[in-house]
């Protein structure tokens, strides 16, 4: 999978992966500032930032002295600026030898010292799967490497690190770090105070470890139930709830010191196809486009988005020509910079994704990129084809000069706004009083909490009295653990039921269950008061639901949890309960027993719409509804 940023999945460029050893936080070591001063001479001599601050700096870069920098740049250097690209290992230029072989292979350099080296990289992208995320000490110490390592060179630049935080289903950074609900729940929480301490926290935990740009929030309106790719991603399928949460989440990150990126450009959500293994057509009118997908992307704009990420789709009423947006100029130049007026970073998504590749060749993807209006080529497959195939671009005229300093300014304004001119680095201090803070989990506890959404509950079934239903069966799916947290969601729910004073057993089913293990599952309820199934996906064919109907026609309560999409309600229509939690991580999973106990009050409403199983074209539950224990609920 080729995926950066718009997969729940991996990410991961090819099949191969390495055993990761014991995390070393040696690189987290601070350069002295007599180090750092040195390294960086040159150009607090060749720019000057009004303001300082480890956050964003104060005031408006000095773009003459910008330019002045992008002038004594050769064009390789420029050409590198222009990529953002993945590497394998723990340390910028020590890694395990798993990690060099597997750089040797896919990038023919052995550490991220040396790419940067080889191809000067604008920017370095973290993923757990590469090795890059081990703990926040360790990070910190691979951005300092990294940044090291870019301001040694002759005109050394600070470094853009970034990474895919945008909680829920897509996390690249774990535990201990703090982890927030993803974007449904947060959606169906309502509180734009909420996205707002969420992307606030987030960020100033991404940059204690020395990530400075992230690639959330996801503006997408996720409008199609049987979206693969997006979904519970997506704030919802409300474009003015979306625009709000949008807006109040980069407000959190950018004030932290962290670039967002709205995603994906001209909008995802309403696809059948993932963009990772196939070319999504989005069939929507110009008009309807302008009603739906384009207001969180506007909102986003007007809010002062640091980056905006395209997206790997087809739009015939956008651009008939066939190309994918990423790839297209009417897209991306006429309506994003000319009509909606944007002057900020522009990134590609993945570059190794079926999406972008399908028509054309690895080395015209970046070039075709760079025409259509693109800044940022993000994790080609092959660094080498695309570097070279851009730096023979501008040789042979296809591309100017000028055309690629346009986007270098635009990288070097970003690159001092977020103040890596003056200090670019972090330390092991910052990590220790900033990152997973009790604080920051108490914060996300609560999110979680307000996001939790209840839809059946048949004759005031909960909150379940320990009294009368102590002891529970907790089974069903155990989809693989988003990155960094505990999991299997079976495992968390029936862990925090029994801290909430129930006798609680945990027993595996999985996505598909065989008739043997839906046996054991049967057998297993005879001898509880109530039984809670942990659900995913559920289709109108699948053995999930055929096992929830033997349950419940055990005669023991059956509560469901939809630990993903929340649509999995309509196909349980014999449950006694059933709740929504958006994603299977600890913080939404933890929350959702909470409520199921009664702790505290479930208080989400849904931001997407379900429709009825047996008719698709009516809808069972609408935007809005959500049910609470006997009182109204709070306005949000």
């Amino acid at each position: 999978m080729h995926d950066t940023s718009s997969a729940e999945g991996t990410g991961r460029p090819g099949p191969t992966a390495h055993p990761a050893s014991a995390a070393s936080a040696a690189g987290a070591r601070r350069p002295s500032r007599r180090t750092v001063l040195a390294a960086t001479a040159t150009l607090t001599a060749a720019l000057a930032v009004q303001g300082t601050g480890t956050a964003r700096a104060a005031g408006r870069p000095d773009e003459k002295r910008l330019r002045a920098l992008v002038s004594r740049m050769t064009l390789e250097e420029k050409v590198g600026q222009l990529f953002v690209m993945r590497v394998y290992g723990h340390s910028a230029t020590d890694p395990d030898q798993a990690d060099i072989d597997a750089n040797l292979k896919e990038i023919g350099v052995r550490t991220a010292a040396e790419l940067i080296e080889k191809y000067r990289v604008g920017g370095i992208i973290y993923f757990a799967w590469a090795h890059n995320t081990r703990d926040p000490q360790q990070i910190a110490g691979l951005s300092n490497g990294i940044q090291r390592a870019s301001l040694q060179q002759p005109r050394g630049l600070p470094m853009l690190v970034a990474t895919d935080q945008e909680h829920g289903i897509v996390c690249r950074v774990g535990k201990p770090a703090t982890l927030f609900p993803g974007a449904m729940a947060v959606g169906a929480g309502g509180s734009t105070a909420d996205a707002r301490t969420l992307g606030r926290i987030s960020g100033a935990e991404l940059r204690a470890m020395g990530i400075n740009q992230d690639y959330s929030p996801d503006a997408d309106v996720n409008v199609n139930p049987a979206n693969p790719v997006i979904g519970v991603r997506s704030f919802g399928a409300d474009p003015d709830a979306v625009a709000r949460m949008v807006v109040a989440e980069v407000r959190g990150y950018q004030g932290s010191g962290v670039a967002a990126t709205a995603k994906h450009f001209p909008g995802h959500g309403d696809t059948a196809v993932d963009s990772h293994y196939g070319f999504p057509v989005i069939t929507h009118s110009r008009e309807l486009w302008e009603k739906l997908d384009a207001v969180p992307f506007r909102a986003a704009i007007k809010a002062g988005i640091d980056s905006i990420m395209t997206a790997h789709i087809q739009f015939p009423a956008l651009d008939d020509s066939g190309d994918p947006a990423t790839l297209s100029r009417p897209i991306l130049t006429g309506i994003l910079r000319e009509e909606l007026g944007y002057d900020g970073v522009v990134i590609t998504d993945s570059l190794g994704m079926e999406g972008v590749r399908s028509k054309y060749g690895d080395d015209r993807v970046p070039v075709l990129a760079l025409k259509a209006g693109v800044d940022q080529l993000l994790n080609p497959p092959s660094l080498d084809v695309a570097w070279n195939a851009v730096l023979n671009a501008v040789r042979t005229g296809e591309l100017t000069e000028d055309r690629l300093d346009e986007s270098i300014l635009r990288i070097l304004r970003l690159k001092a706004r977020l103040g890596l001119f003056q200090n670019p680095y972090t330390t092991p201090a910052d990590v220790t009083r900033t990152v997973g803070t009790p604080e920051h989990l108490k914060a996300a506890d609560a999110i979680a909490e307000r996001t939790t959404t209840l839809l059946v509950d048949e004759g005031g079934l909960l909150p379940l009295s320990r009294r009368t239903h102590n002891k529970v069966l907790v089974f069903g799916a155990d989809p693989a653990s988003p990155s960094g947290t505990t999991g299997p969601p079976t495992g968390v729910l029936a862990a925090a039921l029994t801290e909430l004073g129930f006798t609680a057993t945990a027993l595996s089913t999985g996505t598909a269950p065989s008739k043997a293990t839906a046996d054991k599952a049967v057998a297993a309820a005879q001898g509880v008061d109530a039984v809670v199934v942990a659900t995913y996906n559920v289709t109108a064919g699948s053995a999930q639901k055929t096992l929830v109907e033997r349950l419940v026609a055990t005669g023991r309560p059956v509560i469901a949890v939809a630990v993903r999409n929340p649509y999995d309600v309509a196909q349980l229509p014999t449950v006694a309960a059933a709740l929504a939690t958006y994603s299977w991580t600890d913080v939404e999973v933890r929350a959702a027993a909470r409520v199921i106990a009664g702790r505290v009050a479930p208080r989400g409403t849904l931001p997407v719409p379900v429709q009825r199983a047996d008719d698709p074209a009516q809808t069972l539950y609408p935007i809005g509804y959500g049910l609470s224990y006997g009182r109204h609920r709070p306005d949000h």
